[in-house]
């Protein structure tokens, strides 16, 4: 990566630039542009490069102090007028009068645009006056050139940077506001799990608990009510540690476990029902299943119904109505996909926070997630592998 080149170098080039071209003009003879002369024109020619050099000096304040070198190219511009006048000399005060534009603050460039606007139809009047023909008015415009037109096109400049400074805060800023609206929707849906994982265990653990007490309330229990309340315990316990590996490595640590919804959550034995409120919604659902009837570790058969929830309502959203679902479930992994056609204007605009949930949860059982659009289509496939072992019925 090449080093950025300072600031004061760029200064300083302009100012040498700028001297060593009035030195060109005024061997060339741009001097003493005024017929008549002035006040002191009966000085040397050589004399004009004195404000000439102090007019490119004002160059290096073009960042520093804008304002005092402006104040400064104002004085060698007027002695300059009083020698007679010199081409270089007027040509850096543009530059002078650009920089106080673009760098100076806000009153400046204000101050610039009204002075030079009324020194320029000032010297009009007076060119008209003093030669007595409307031709004197050219001394106006010679004034708007060296004055006015640069203040413009300073005042332009500076716009268009305050612009771009301003857009780029706002594209900073929209970027942040994603990042943390993504962190957020991870936050939450890993929150949700968390509370899951609080109601897989605490089944699990109810069960074993029920089952040993079971057996401990017996009076005089037999060896097969024994042998089968601990093979009940150890399948409880072995699924309930599973469940444990798969989720709590990545939860969040402050997710409220004891906020569990109420409600019972439904796994792919409710995909009937998704598919009806589906289709009550005005989504034609092309269904094909197979493998149903296996049994799922909770987990997965969570993860499997969210995800079916949350392809079948972003193909009613953004879709054109009718949409191909296919669910396989067997003994070592559960794959779903969606097929549905996009709407001619495309996917409408939204959060995304149901892919990224989508998508935490494939991951956080170890599968995988695709989605996006192709030739016009919307497809989803999701793999969710099945690694422990059935759960017991209790």
């Amino acid at each position: 990566m090449t080093a950025r080149w300072p600031s004061w170098r760029t200064d300083l080039a302009i100012s040498l630039v700028s001297f060593l071209g009035g030195l060109v003009l005024y061997a060339a003879g741009g001097w003493r542009m005024f017929l008549g002369g002035g006040p002191w024109a009966h000085a040397p020619h050589w004399v004009l490069l004195v404000p000439m050099t102090v007019m490119a000096a004002c160059c290096l304040l073009r960042r520093l102090a804008p304002g005092t070198g402006e104040a400064v190219g104002l004085v060698a511009l007027a002695a300059d007028t009083m020698l007679g006048g010199s081409l270089g000399t007027a040509l850096i005060f543009t530059q002078v009068v650009y920089d106080a534009c673009v760098y100076g603050r806000p009153w400046l460039w204000r101050a610039n645009l009204i002075g030079s606007v009324t020194a320029s139809v000032l010297a009009a009047a007076g060119g008209v006056i003093a030669s007595g023909d409307w031709r004197g008015v050219v001394l106006g415009l010679v004034v708007a050139l060296v004055a006015v037109l640069p203040t413009v096109t300073g005042i332009s400049v500076r716009q268009y940077r305050d612009q771009a400074r301003v857009q780029r805060l706002r594209a900073e800023e929209t970027a942040r506001l994603a990042a943390w609206e993504r962190r957020q929707a991870v936050a939450d849906e890993r929150a949700r799990m968390a509370r899951e994982l609080h109601d897989v265990v605490a089944n699990q653990l109810s069960a074993i608990a029920i089952h040993a007490t079971a057996v401990l309330s017996a009076p005089d229990p037999s060896p097969q009510l024994v042998r089968r309340a601990v093979e009940q315990i150890r399948e409880s316990s072995v699924s309930g540690l599973a469940e444990m590996r798969q989720m709590i490595g990545l939860l969040r640590e402050d997710g409220d476990p004891g906020a569990a919804d109420p409600a019972t959550r439904p796994g792919l034995a409710s995909l009937p029902q998704l598919v009806a409120q589906a289709q009550a919604d005005g989504l034609a659902v092309d269904l094909h299943t197979g493998g149903l009837d296996r049994a799922l570790p909770v987990s997965v058969d969570f993860a499997a119904h969210r995800i079916v929830r949350e392809s079948l309502t972003n193909a009613w959203k953004h879709g054109t109505g009718t949409a191909v679902l296919r669910v396989d479930v067997n003994a070592d992994r559960v794959l779903i996909e969606t097929d549905n056609a996009l709407r001619p204007a495309g996917p409408s605009p939204g959060s995304g926070h149901g892919l990224i949930g989508m998508r935490e949860r494939a991951a956080l059982l170890g599968g995988t997630l695709t989605a996006g659009a192709e030739d016009g289509r919307w497809r989803l496939r999701a793999s969710l592998p099945v690694r422990h072992t059935e759960e017991a019925v209790v």
